[in-house]
């Protein structure tokens, strides 16, 4: 091989080079979630992609662009409170973009302006809360912050889509004296809930001191009840008894003389008389009864 064909290849090879640059500069294969941004001789054409988005070299320059939502740290960051309390914050803030060109062509370096507005926006918001407002209220402080950063990042083609602080932490009295009132708290919550437990365990006692007094007293009125009806149903059978028992001998004292009757009546007083402390009563009939009774004997004889 001669000087003249080594000199040949080379320029094409150089040729294929050139080529293979040209080809590498002028042909772009965008992904779904990205955009060009395109500057021809300096000046934009717009937002590119996605797909494949063919340049001119040398005179087409091309900035890319994520549309993914992005998140981004703001670092620990000391802010005043309204009650001059010296608090450290630190949040993250989300954002996407939704003009690949306004967000090229409206701020050199979008994320160190977007981090600096951030950090200033915070000293603003905190700085118009109270300490308690700022622990208790996280909430709105973050609506507060998203709102006031997207009217910035808006006129850069960028919407903040949500805020959220991550940590805050008070000065070290302030912690000390959050953890005095947490347990104070505590103990009363214990004490209210002793309480509210021995009143109500005093109420159900009662209560059922109550309902025991109650079934007591409903089961002696039962019991008296019964007691009185088997009394009334025994007192009667008495009465019937007894009425039984005079109707008979009533009925058997009719056929009986009047002998039989004074014989009986001495057969009692005999009976009375076995006892040595007997006193002997002649009641005023006895003479009478005497009388008929010797004046039926006489008439036998």
């Amino acid at each position: 091989m001669d000087a003249a064909q080594l000199t040949l290849l080379c320029l094409i090879g150089g040729i294929g080079f050139i080529v293979l640059i040209f080809l590498w500069n002028a042909i772009k294969v965008v992904p779904e979630y990205k955009r060009l941004v395109v500057f021809r001789l300096g000046r934009c054409i717009g937002d590119r992609g996605p797909g494949l988005v063919l340049l001119i070299p040398i005179i087409d320059r091309a900035v890319w662009v994520d549309m993914r939502e992005q998140v981004r740290e703001i670092p620990q960051q000391t802010a005043i409170t309204k009650d001059n309390a010296p608090i450290s914050i630190d949040f993250l803030w989300y954002y996407k973009v939704l003009s690949p060109t306004d967000s090229v062509l409206q701020v050199g370096n979008f994320e160190v302006a977007a981090q600096g507005m951030a950090t200033t926006t915070l000293r603003a918001v905190i700085g118009g809360i109270l300490l308690d407002d700022v622990l208790s209220e996280r909430e709105t402080i973050n609506n507060i912050l998203r709102t006031r950063l997207d009217e910035v990042t808006g006129r850069w083609g960028v919407k903040v889509t949500n805020v959220e602080i991550r940590e805050i932490i008070p000065p070290r009295e302030v912690q000390e004296a959050m953890n005095r009132q947490m347990s104070a708290e505590r103990i009363r919550r214990a004490v209210v809930t002793e309480s509210t437990g021995t009143r109500e365990a005093a109420i159900n006692v009662a209560d059922g001191e109550r309902q025991s007094a109650i079934l007591r007293a409903e089961g002696e009125k039962q019991s008296a009840i019964l007691r009185a009806e088997g009394e009334k149903q025994a007192q009667l059978l008495r009465a019937e008894g007894y009425a039984a028992a005079l109707e008979r001998i009533f009925s058997v004292a009719q056929t009986i003389d009047q002998k039989t009757l004074t014989l009986q009546y001495f057969e009692t007083l005999k009976s009375m008389a076995q006892s040595p402390s007997t006193k002997y009563i002649f009641p005023m009939e006895f003479t009478s009864l005497l009388s008929s009774f010797i004046s039926g004997q006489e008439k036998k004889e």
